[in-house]
């Protein structure tokens, strides 16, 4: 794929595509954040092409292949001007949720996924969540296989602490590792982010925006009534207001700037690197517009320590996930 000239591009990993530098994620397309209109969304994906974005974050988890599917439906002819990345590994339990990644399974997972995004090559493939019962050896080794079969053209991880990375890579080479990455949520991801720089590994930092927290526009619990995160330990009790407190300092900085919250968060994690891609995600033409905005602002030396300060490291007020969630991430 040739990257569009339209916005900036960062390259995924020492020999993976270029990547516009902010992407999309897609997650919310399939109703995690509220319900969706599937007939508006292939109007919506090729809206963000034409803007410029060209890197879009699936994953079969994601209304459990109904992501996919979309996708598959919205890029109907853009196939070229994409670059597509899906993930697998978690999956339906008796119990509820688990996650799979066994190399039967990951070969099993890529042919569904190709299937519903009706292509022939998935370009960045994602385990999901780590399978702590599997060796990842074992579950790269077939994810490489995937590679030689022509059906992937470069491999990542999801949620892997250091070691884990090390381990991957020496198997076959990762393109990227994923991560939430937030000003509100960072130490884990600062801390991945010295093993990916020292093995050439781009970081793809999803929830950019604190899941909507650093837009500055949740105000009450209120404003998330509805959808999934309701669930999640920053938007609950003490911890809301907390959180929201912290915020506010944010707001105070980007009205100042003369730009959105959003935005400047947005500026403050790109200027972390360049081997930092942020996929925030919506499926409303104004916050993509505005999260692409993002791209202008500049930030100075200054700015982006006082950025840093105003929501140090470790400040926010609970868990990046509910309590069984967390034991599933950075293993």
């Amino acid at each position: 794929m040739t990257p569009s000239s339209k916005l900036p591009h960062r390259r995924l990993g020492n020999d993976g595509p270029q990547v516009s530098a902010v992407g999309l994620g897609c997650m919310s397309l399939s109703g995690v954040y509220g319900a969706n209109d599937d007939t508006a969304t292939p109007d919506f994906i090729r809206y963000a092409i034409d803007r410029g974005i060209d890197f879009l974050d699936s994953a079969d988890l994601y209304g459990w292949g109904h992501n996919e599917e979309l996708l598959g439906r919205a890029l109907k002819g853009l196939r070229d001007r994409v670059v597509i990345a899906t993930k697998f590994g978690q999956v339906k339990t008796a119990t509820g949720q688990g996650v799979d990644g066994r190399p039967a399974y990951v070969q099993q997972a890529c042919e569904a996924s190709l299937k519903r995004l009706n292509i022939e090559t998935i370009d960045l493939y994602y385990q999901h969540r780590i399978d702590p019962n599997v060796p990842i050896e074992d579950t790269v080794g077939a994810m490489a296989r995937l590679v030689e079969q022509g059906k992937v053209r470069h491999l990542g991880l999801c949620e892997a602490r250091p070691e884990t990375i090390r381990r991957a890579h020496k198997v076959h080479r990762l393109a990227a590792v994923q991560t939430e990455y937030s000003l509100l949520y960072r130490s884990e991801a600062e801390e991945t982010l010295e093993t990916t720089r020292a093995l050439g590994i781009a970081f793809v930092a999803y929830s950019p925006l604190g899941r909507g927290f650093l837009t500055g526009q949740i105000q009450s619990q209120a404003d998330i009534a509805g959808d999934r995160r309701g669930d999640h330990p920053r938007f609950a009790g003490d911890n809301f207001a907390r959180n929201r407190d912290l915020v506010s300092g944010i707001v105070t900085i980007a009205r100042e700037k003369n730009c959105t919250p959003a935005q400047l968060v947005l500026a403050w994690l790109l200027a972390q690197g360049q081997d930092i891609v942020p996929i925030p995600g919506t499926k409303q033409r104004s916050r993509l517009d505005e999260n692409i905005d993002a791209l202008d602002v500049v930030l100075s030396p200054h700015e982006l320590a006082r950025i840093s300060a105003a929501i140090p490291a470790g400040a926010a007020a609970g868990e990046r996930y509910p309590a069984g969630a967390m034991k599933a991430v950075y293993l």
